[in-house]
Parts: structure tokens; sequence; C-alpha cells
């Protein structure tokens, strides 16, 4: 087997909390030696001694291991705060590990955040230019590739334009199109994608499946979507407080990330008028957590109300992904509400033999008063798992990554009608 690409070994970053250097930049410099020459003018007096702080230190990674090799694209994921930024600048040389060792087998090219490596006042054709001689290209190389990147970036009108007159969204048109077509052979791209409309995410993530696996090129890839994750990524690795949670299968690892982010008694309340509804949501439970196909599932709900009320119970279904698969509103599909007496209320909202795939599925709960203008909105309030779709036979392919529901149908033929219940 050929050597990885990248290989990280032990690697761990420690900052130290609040301010460490009074001239972190040139600027910085300047004025910090501006001000001691004044302390030590004659008549300024003793400058008075101030205690210093007691420095703290944060660990943003800890112990971290992995490979990636050639033409892989491995998808980074995590909650904000996880280490996922301090990763990708440490392996495109921004900043130093504190531990560890870090190996990086060929050309980089990084794509962390909107407009980097641009400078404001260069206008889009010059700044081409410039990053690609940062990324060592010579001029008649990056010649050859000029019209492709102002063709894929969709900005020839304004390439004469400085950049800083330029949109978030036309920066990082134009700030993919050099990372990506410059030929390096490792391509690390943050959630910058975010900013572009959908046509060019879309366009982005076609870009980054060609270059792993027909340029050839290596991609690490951080992003909150996990459709994009799934569709795009081969090995995935789940980041938590600075270290490795999950590394492996892509349901396993997704499911792990998403566990993390759930929290059935945390609730999200958006309220459209100052005063306080006269109903919230108490608390959210499932009859079971793990599922196979055709189970039946409850959620009961525990509604706390101040008087006799009308409110809508909503839930939304999605999959692993956060994709949405299934919705139900009693005011929207049934027209009719559910009553509250004053004090604590149940509600259950009942599912008969659920047709879903093996995965992991969470439940977003919503309670709304119309005539009031309120509405509360519980995001991510239950998950559950089905853990086995079907024996190991014919037809078990089907769950794997072939879609979430099964659904009946009939196949006719000239001889014969056959009806499958997907059971």
């Amino acid at each position: 087997m050929t050597s990885p690409v990248i290989s990280v070994r032990g690697l761990g970053k420690r900052y130290k909390l609040g301010r460490v250097k009074p001239q972190d930049t040139l600027r910085d410099q300047i004025a910090y030696a501006a001000k001691s020459l004044f302390r030590r003018a004659p008549g300024a007096g003793k400058p008075r001694e101030r205690p210093h702080p007691k420095q703290e230190t944060f660990w943003a990674l800890q112990d971290i291991s992995f490979d990636v090799h050639d033409r892989e694209v491995l998808g980074v994921i995590g909650h904000n705060g996880a280490g996922k930024s301090t990763l990708l600048k440490i392996l495109s040389q921004i900043t130093e590990p504190t531990t560890g060792e870090v190996r990086v087998r060929g050309r980089v090219s990084s794509l962390l955040e909107v407009g980097t490596g641009f400078h404001p006042e260069l206008s889009g054709r010059e700044n081409v230019y410039l990053n690609g001689a940062i990324l060592g290209m010579s001029k008649s190389e990056i010649k050859s590739k000029f019209d492709e990147i102002v063709a894929f970036s969709e900005v020839e009108r304004f390439l004469d334009t400085p950049v800083k007159r330029y949109s978030s969204g036309m920066y990082v048109r134009l700030a993919f199109a050099v990372a990506a077509h410059l030929d390096p052979e490792i391509l690390i791209v943050d959630e910058v994608l975010a900013v572009g409309d959908v046509d060019f995410q879309r366009k982005c993530l076609g870009k980054m499946q060609s270059a792993a696996s027909q340029e050839g090129r290596t991609v690490l890839f951080v992003s909150h979507t996990m459709s994009a994750i799934r569709r795009l990524c081969t090995p995935r690795i789940v980041l938590q407080e600075g270290r490795i949670i999950a590394d492996g299968r892509p349901d396993e690892v997704i499911g792990k990330y998403l566990d993390k982010g759930l929290n059935a008694t945390e609730f999200t309340e958006f309220q459209f008028q100052a005063t306080h509804p006269d109903v919230r949501l108490v608390q959210a439970n499932l009859s079971r957590s793990h599922l196979r196909y055709g189970d039946d599932l409850t959620i009961d709900l525990t509604l706390e109300s101040k008087g006799d009320l009308l409110v809508g119970i909503e839930c939304a279904l999605r999959d692993q992904t956060q994709s949405p698969l299934a919705y139900y509103g009693t005011g929207t599909l049934a027209g009719y509400e559910i009553k509250l007496r004053p004090g604590a209320n149940r509600v259950a909202i009942r599912y008969p033999s659920l047709p879903l795939a093996q995965g992991r599925y969470t439940v977003d709960l919503g309670i709304a008063r119309t005539c009031q203008y309120f509405y509360i909105l519980a995001e991510n309030a239950v998950s559950f798992s089905v853990d086995e779709s079907r024996p190991l036979d014919a037809g078990y392919w089907f769950a794997q990554g072939r879609g979430a529901i099964y659904l009946p149908c009939s196949v006719e033929s000239d001889h014969e009608v056959i009806h499958m219940d997907a059971r």
C-alpha cells in the first residue's frame, strides 16, 4: 500500500487565553515601542506595576491521529468549537502544532475563509495570478488555467474590479475557482461554501468529487451539511472538544455526530410578541429508542398550559443527514387543534408501522397558537434508530444508502400482477 499523502500523529494545539503579547503585529510593535519610550521619558515617573493575570490554557486539539491516502476525500464534521478549523490551519501550515507530528506530501491549496489570500486593492484578474504565484506556479501555468477559472467563477464581468467591492458570494466563487484549478495535489476546503447559492454549492461539490476521482487529488472537506458529507466523502472523522470521537463507517460516524447534538430537555422558543405564551413544551419522550422495520412509535409530550387553550401540534421526521422525510400538523392536515386544560397536559403522537430503513432518525416538534401569534419549535427534540430493516436476504442491499423509506408498489406483466408491501 502506498504511503499516505497526509499523516497526522499525536497532534495537539494549545492556546493561551487572554492577551498574551502586547505586540502581535508590526503595528502593535510600533505602538508598544512608542509607549515604552514615553514611559522612560524624563519626568514621566516610574510606570505603575500591574499584576500579570494568570494565564489559562485551552487545548483546541488533543491527540489527533489519522491518515489520508491519495485520491481520498476526507470529511471532517463536528459542532462549532470542536477544533475543525484549527486542524485545517495546521494542515495548511498557517499555524504550528504544539505537540505531535504532521507530514504532508504534495502542494496544498486552502480555502478556509472568504477571501483567503486575496489582496482587497487588487482586481480579480491580478488576484488570480497572485494566488497562483503563492502556490508556486509559473505565469505560463496560471495563464493556461485562467479561462477555466473565470468560466467556473462566473465573475468575468467584474474581473478587472478591485475585489474589495465584491460581495461575499463573488469572493467565494473566485477563491474556490482559483484553489480548485491551479493544480494542487491537496485541496483543503472549510465551510465557506455555505456563503454561495445552491447552484454554486452543487457546482463546487461536483468539482471536488471529480478532483479526487478523475484528477487524482486529495481533498479535505469540512461541512455541517450531512448530505454533502455523505455524497462526497469516503473516510469521515468526527471531532468533539478537540478529540476524534468517531472514525469509521458513514452511518456510525454521522450518527455519532447527530447524537452529540441531541438533548430532549433543551427547547428553543420563537415568539412573535413580547408577552410570554400561555403554553410551553416541558418534556418529550419516545416509547422506544430502537426500532425495526414496521414497528410502531409513540412520542409522549408534556405541555404546561396557563388556561383553556387550543394549540396545533406539528412534527417533522428527518433522516441522519437531516433531510426532511415526513411532516404532520394537526391544523394543516387534520383541520383542528388540541384542547389543553390548566396545568400539565399529556399529548401522544403515534406513528403506526413505520416503513423505515436501517439508520438514525430525529423528530422536530412544534406548537402553534395562531390567534396569539407565537410558535414553539424544538429542533431534534427526540431521536431513534432503526437497527434492522430486514433479514439478511435478498433486499438487504436496499437499506444500504438506497433511501430511508420502503414504499409498497405493484409490478404488472402480461401474465401476472405482483403486489409488494415492502414487508
